[in-house]
């Protein structure tokens, strides 16, 4: 850093209340292990906080924060014949990534030294064979304090991507050019401060940014939800969702295809507004439906286009959500396979490799907050009378698959028995089952050709994806059916 940049760090740690997990001020009381253990101690914290970094500053009084310089340098002290930066490095493991700065503080032109801490990035950091951490304002032994330690551990095997940082160490004005602010306050309903410090301690407390004095990092959360472009930070211009329309059934040729260019937040509308002007309007297709309406639901678009985004893999490189219009159905595909089994999406719990986003996106109305997302799919899929959608797992991706009107007669025996399974399992979340009168409503049988329907449920019964409610039962008519994991 440049010693003006220097300056205002200083003046941005002592303008926090006091010391911290994260933040350590000394005079002169300096030891080779006594520096080590902080920085052990430091790391840890900083992840166990979502911290970018935390800090060890010398030449402060700790309990006034008034600058009185320090006589230690760690340019010139060695350890044994060695250099003290190098000796740090041996005796930290894993390796941690730190940085010392001696500049002189502007008004006093005191000395002071800056050692800059990243977070432990894969296990706890230790120095020499011990693991420190942050108590308060005090460095204490890890193993002394089991719940940190346990937390510290959750963190680490679950280190997000979101927390990391997309770009680093820009001006707030090129935050504010960088990031859709005015977007980011009018989905959360908030109103816009009228002073650029207020916008930017927002944006620090809801984890878009970190700041560090009049520097800014702004972390993946913030960017890619709220970039103006994507292309602004070269690790996520691959991450931008790419729409694909073709001219019939098959990908043999494309009709044009647009790159999403904003952050997933503030492109949402505009990226729902563009797929459903891709979509014909459908001729009558059922009792329940009006003559020229959408082929697909919005609601169905709404909810798959925000799955697509949140439950992505974004620890795949190379790979980007892509969404393909075909004339007889829709594609949504994200890399990475679904941490849960697809024939249980209706009634999991929610679970996102992403929580932040997911957060987020829930937080400005965007997608479900509950899990009800798959639900509100099939119920509308059900209402249109459109086949079931098809859920498919690759090597290294996610696709679902929602298909245009197709008459009964159309449909194959693995859509009618897809459909079969998905209208048990909405059934059951709803405390009801699926009954024969009910699959003939789902497919618009009518009510003479009960026996195809009966047909239909002993075909699901077959391939095990349903089961009887009540096994003594011996009644045909009037049996009833849940998913095969109720």
């Amino acid at each position: 850093m440049k010693q003006q940049e220097l300056g205002e760090l200083l003046e941005y740690l002592l303008s926090q209340p006091g010391e911290s997990e994260w933040i350590e001020f000394k005079h002169n009381n300096y030891s080779p292990d006594d520096l080590g253990e902080y920085i052990s101690a430091l790391s840890n914290s900083a992840c166990l906080l979502d911290k970018p970094r935390s800090y060890l500053i010398f030449g402060i009084e700790d309990k006034t924060k008034k600058v009185v310089g320090t006589n230690f340098n760690p340019n010139k002290e060695k350890v044994r014949n060695q250099e003290l930066l190098n000796w740090l490095d041996t005796q930290l493991r894993p390796s941690i990534q730190f940085t010392f700065s001696v500049f002189s503080e502007q008004k006093t032109g005191y000395q002071i030294v800056i050692i800059e801490i990243h977070p432990a990035p894969g296990s706890p950091i230790k120095f020499k064979t011990e693991s420190y951490i942050r108590v308060g304002t005090y460095k204490k032994k890890l193993r002394d304090h089991a719940g940190l330690e346990r937390r510290l551990w959750e963190k680490l095997n679950r280190k997000d991507f979101e927390s990391q940082l997309a770009t680093e160490n820009i001006s707030s004005s090129d935050v504010l050019r960088i990031i859709d602010y005015p977007s980011f306050f009018d989905m959360l309903n908030i109103p816009l401060p009228a002073d650029r410090e207020s916008i930017l301690s927002k944006l620090e407390e809801e984890r878009m940014i970190a700041r560090r004095g009049k520097s800014c990092d702004i972390t993946n959360l913030g960017a890619i939800l709220y970039a103006k472009k994507l292309s602004y930070f070269e690790h996520l211009d691959r991450k931008s969702i790419r729409v694909i329309i073709y001219k019939g059934g098959n990908r043999n040729e494309s009709a044009k295809e647009q790159i999403g260019l904003k952050g997933y937040a503030t492109g949402f509308e505009g990226l729902i507004s563009y797929i459903n002007d891709q979509i014909p309007a459908n001729e009558l297709i059922g009792q329940a439906i009006r003559v020229n309406t959408k082929m697909y639901p919005e609601i169905a678009i709404r909810e798959l286009v925000a799955n697509t985004l949140i439950h992505q893999d974004l620890s795949i490189k190379g790979s980007s959500p892509l969404i393909e219009i075909f004339n007889d159905r829709i594609e949504f595909s994200n890399p990475g396979k679904p941490l849960i089994d697809t024939l249980r999406f209706l009634d999991h719990a929610p679970q996102s490799r992403n929580e932040k986003i997911a957060k987020m996106m829930r937080r400005v109305g965007i997608c479900e907050e509950r899990g009800s997302g798959i639900d509100k799919v099939i119920i509308q899929t059900e209402l249109y009378q459109l086949p079931a959608p098809e859920f498919e797992v690759g090597d290294s991706f996610t696709r679902v698959i929602l298909f245009a009107h197709k008459t009964f007669s159309e449909m194959g025996k693995k859509d009618r028995i897809r459909a079969a399974y998905q209208h048990s399992c909405l059934r059951y979340v709803s405390n009801q089952q699926m009954t024969n009168e009910s699959l003939r409503k789902r497919f618009n049988i009518s009510d003479k050709n009960y026996p195809i329907a009966s047909r239909i449920i002993n075909e699901a019964v077959d391939a095990k994806l349903v089961k009887p409610f009540d096994l003594e039962s011996k009644s045909r008519k009037y049996a009833r059916y849940i998913p095969f994991w109720a």
